[in-house]
């Protein structure tokens, strides 16, 4: 299905926020959390990735063991293979040369129920890629909420915990507390409960170490996540599946829910596969240990566009 074959209900904007709170919702595109049923998937290519410095982990790559991008591009295939096994409707990205790390779709710019927020990136040599996340929406038919203006901030740390719950991540290296605050402060005039969890820029983003899995149930690394954050989700009614610190510096803590008790997840992540497949849950597997020498994960990888409640 391609955005020709829906009805689109919002004409594209540029800025659909509300500077009061209170935006509607859109009726065709976005969803209420992060693990609803996902309909739609926003991909960036690989054709032109290159390990680039982008954090302390993709250093630490690039002076051991460089990425070999021809095994980098393949893997990144059996990921979209996985994406259309569970029928998942793939939207991309136009690849350009001057846009190395756009595989990386979920950075550029975050979906909301109300439409999608264009990010400020960090890495000078990554910007462009927020433009071109503008021609995107634009094409798809999908209206933007706002653009972050106050310092950097990229979408890796907006972390939909639930219904009108956000985690917002902040290291200071990636995402500056500035611009954590405005994102915070639109969604606090929305309704939304919303946490900053500051975090060691070494993490690069939160969603490294907590990403939810299915209705109060998350996955979280408790060797590198606060305490204080471990005990909100509990509160909350969260049940955590703890995935080991060196899983979690090989990405194992990046993955992707599709809802209905199913699960992409990168192949070095054994634990959190197992505990998964003990719950019943139907994981599909990937080995992504070339590609993310660049900097990111299978999370990282994707931007959901449409979630469906079951």
């Amino acid at each position: 299905m391609t955005v020709h074959d829906r009805i689109v209900a919002e004409p594209f904007s540029l800025q659909r926020r509300n500077p009061a709170g209170g935006t509607k919702p859109l009726t065709s595109w976005g969803f209420a959390n992060e693990t609803d049923v996902l309909t739609d998937v926003l991909l960036g290519s690989p054709n032109f990735l290159r390990h680039l410095s982008t954090s302390s982990l993709s250093r630490k790559h690039l002076r051991e063991a460089p990425c070999n991008v021809q095994i980098a591009q393949a893997q990144h295939k059996d990921l979209v293979a996985a994406y259309e096994h569970f029928g998942v409707n793939i939207h991309w990205h136009e690849p350009t040369p001057e846009l190395p790390m756009q595989v990386y779709s979920r950075d550029s710019s975050v979906m909301t129920p109300y439409g999608a927020i264009i990010t400020a990136m960090a890495n000078w040599w990554r910007r462009g890629e927020n433009y071109a996340a503008i021609r995107t929406y634009e094409k798809l038919g999908i209206p933007i909420y706002d653009m972050v203006t106050a310092g950097t901030f990229e979408g890796g740390d907006f972390n939909v915990i639930e219904d009108g719950v956000v985690l917002i991540g902040c290291g200071g290296a990636r995402t500056q507390e500035e611009g954590a605050r405005q994102v915070q402060s639109w969604f606090e005039k929305e309704g939304w409960e919303t946490r900053i969890a500051f975090i060691d820029e070494y993490y690069v983003h939160i969603d490294l170490m907590v990403v939810p899995i299915a209705e109060k149930l998350t996955a979280v690394c408790l060797a590198c996540t606060e305490p204080g954050i471990v005990d909100w989700l509990k509160g909350k009614g969260h049940e955590i599946i703890d995935v080991p610190f060196q899983d979690t510096m090989a990405l194992g803590c990046n993955f992707m829910s599709l809802g209905k008790d199913r699960v992409i997840a990168p192949t070095s992540s054994q634990t959190l596969i197992g505990q998964l497949k003990a719950r019943g849950f139907e994981v599909a597997a990937v080995d992504m240990s070339e590609i993310s020498k660049t900097g990111g994960g299978i999370h990282c990888m994707a931007q959901a566009l449409k979630r469906e409640a079951a």
